[in-house]
C-alpha cells in the first residue's frame, strides 16, 4: 500500500500561488495609472495620489481579485490536475476547507473596504464577488458567458476609478473596453488551452461546442469589433496623440491574431496568453502619453 502523506491546512507558498500576485499588481497598476493620468485630482479637490480612498478601493478590488483566484481553483481542482498537473495547490499545500474559510473572509473584507470608499463601491464590490463565485461554480462550464463575465470583471476594475471620481468618464471608458477585449479574447484562449480537462469534466466552453476552427473565428470576429469600439471612442475623444499611441499598438495586435491564426499546440496558446497580458501592460502605459 502506498503511503499517502497529508497535506497541510496552510502553507504560505501555496497561498501566493493560489492568489497570482503577477496578475494582481497588474490590476493594482491599471487603477493607479488611470487615477493618476486620467483623473488627476480627487472630489476634494487635492491630488488624487493623496487621496486615501483610492488606495482602499485598490485593495478592494486586489482582495476580491484574489479571492476569485481561490475559488476558481477550489471548483477546477480535478480539471486542473488534467491540464496543469504541476501548478495544482488545493490538496498538495493548502486543504479545500481552508480555501473556502480564507475566499469568504476575503469577500467581507473586500466589500467592506469598497464600502468605506462609497456605498456605491460597496454595491459594485459586492455584485463582483458574487459573479466571481457565481463564474466558478457554473458559468465557466458554459460557453462564451463565462468568458464575457471575466473579461466585463476586468474593464469594470478600471471604470470603477472612472465611477467614483465621476472624471475623464470617456477616456477612461476607452481603456476599460481595451481592458474586456483583451480579456475576451485571453479567456477564449485559456478555453482552447484547456480543452482537454474541460471536456473530461463535462464543460461546454466554446471550443468543445464549436470545435477548434469556429472559436478561432469567433476570436477573430471579437478582434474586429475591439478595433471598430476604440476607434470609434478614439475619434471621439480626438487626442491626436491617442490615434497616434493605438496605430502604433495595432500593429503589435495584428502580429498577435497572425500567431492566434497560426497556434495549433497547447504551448502556443500558453505563449499567447502572455502575450496578452503584455498587450494589456502596453494599453495600461499609453495613458502616460495623455
Amino acid at each position: 500500500m502506498k503511503n499517502h502523506k497529508a497535506s497541510p491546512v496552510f502553507t504560505f507558498t501555496a497561498f501566493v500561488k493560489i492568489i497570482r500576485p503577477g496578475n494582481l499588481l497588474m490590476v493594482a497598476f491599471a487603477q493607479l495609472m488611470t487615477a493618476f493620468f486620467l483623473v488627476g485630482t480627487s472630489r476634494s479637490g487635492i491630488p488624487v495620489l493623496q487621496d486615501y480612498h483610492l488606495y482602499l478601493m485598490i485593495i478592494s478590488t486586489v482582495i476580491l481579485t484574489a479571492s476569485g483566484y481561490m475559488i476558481n481553483d477550489y471548483y477546477d481542482v480535478k480539471i486542473d490536475y488534467v491540464n496543469r498537473p504541476k501548478t495544482v495547490v488545493i490538496g498538495k499545500g493548502m486543504k479545500r476547507r481552508m480555501v473556502m474559510i480564507l475566499h469568504t473572509i476575503m469577500n467581507m473584507a473586500g466589500i467592506l473596504i469598497g464600502t468605506l470608499v462609497h456605498p456605491r463601491i460597496g454595491a459594485i464590490t459586492f455584485v463582483a464577488a458574487f459573479l466571481l463565485w457565481l463564474y466558478s461554480n457554473s458559468l465557466k462550464r458554459l460557453p462564451f458567458i463565462g468568458n464575457l463575465t471575466v473579461a466585463s470583471l476586468t474593464g469594470l476594475a478600471i471604470w470603477i476609478v472612472g465611477i467614483y471620481y465621476q472624471k475623464s468618464e470617456l477616456l477612461i471608458l476607452t481603456y476599460a473596453i481595451f481592458a474586456f477585449f483583451i480579456n475576451l479574447i485571453r479567456e477564449i484562449l485559456k478555453d482552447i488551452e484547456d480543452r482537454n480537462g474541460d471536456r473530461k469534466h463535462g464543460c461546454r466552453t466554446l471550443p468543445i461546442v464549436l470545435g477548434f476552427r469556429k472559436t478561432k473565428n469567433i476570436i477573430f470576429l471579437i478582434a474586429v469589433l475591439f478595433v471598430a469600439a476604440i476607434l470609434f471612442v478614439t475619434f471621439k475623444i480626438n487626442e491626436p496623440l491617442l490615434f497616434l499611441y493605438f496605430g502604433g499598438l495595432s500593429i503589435f495586435f495584428l502580429i498577435f491574431m497572425f500567431k492566434i491564426y497560426k497556434a495549433d499546440r497547447k504551448s502556443h496558446f500558453t505563449e499567447l496568453s502572455t502575450f496578452s497580458k503584455i498587450l494589456m501592460l502596453t494599453g495600461i502605459m499609453s495613458m502616460g502619453f495623455l
